[in-house]
């Protein structure tokens, strides 16, 4: 059984200067002839370039991501932890002085990151906090305390300030957490949004 096609309708050239009638000789020509495809070629170079570019970005993106070190992935997991504590406090006003303004906010830990790298990933011990209060302040520890006392309690806070053991993560871990803080991030945005 063969399959009988139709004819091919006839069409105009593409080219602005030619505009001649022609029978398409395959699927998605626009152009009469091998003169007219030159002529018109130069209009699908932006588009091409662009297409290797990208190709050469997402290149150079899979690269970078093979020469980065585990101090490179902690960073990334550092950062999405704290945008996402940013966004999960985005109605609290700044744990330690209590006010709401226009500035910048951080991610301050109660328990600093140099000294107890084992609580950097800690939702408790991580809450929104102004850039004043973080950097010139150094946190502002004691009105810290007090406002985490009233948020979550005087047994967790005990929790915070007690030993804890220390937390070697693995390149494979981070990238999983990294993941998850970016995915709760994503939706807490989205909620804000809706």
């Amino acid at each position: 059984m063969t399959i009988e096609r139709k004819p091919a309708k006839p069409k105009k050239c593409r080219v602005a200067t030619c505009r001649a009638s022609f029978v398409p000789s395959r699927m998605g020509q626009a152009v009469c002839s091998p003169a007219c495809a030159l002529i018109d070629g130069p209009r699908h170079a932006p588009k091409a370039r662009k297409a290797l570019a990208d190709i050469e970005r997402k290149d150079i993106k899979v690269r970078k991501e093979k020469l980065k070190s585990r101090a490179d992935h902690l960073k990334d997991t550092q950062q999405a932890f704290n945008a996402w504590i940013r966004a999960r406090d985005a109605v609290l006003p700044c744990v330690s002085c209590g006010r709401h303004h226009e500035g910048q906010y951080h991610a301050g830990h109660y328990r600093t990151v140099g000294a107890n790298p084992e609580l950097r990933f800690e939702p408790l011990n991580a809450w929104k906090q102004c850039a004043p209060c973080n950097n010139h302040l150094s946190g502002n520890l004691i009105n810290y305390r007090i406002s985490l006392l009233q948020r979550i309690g005087e047994e967790k806070v005990a929790w915070l300030e007690g030993p804890h053991e220390a937390k070697k993560y693995t390149v494979e871990e981070l990238k999983a957490m990294t993941a998850e803080y970016r995915a709760k991030t994503r939706e807490l945005k989205k909620g804000e949004a809706a």
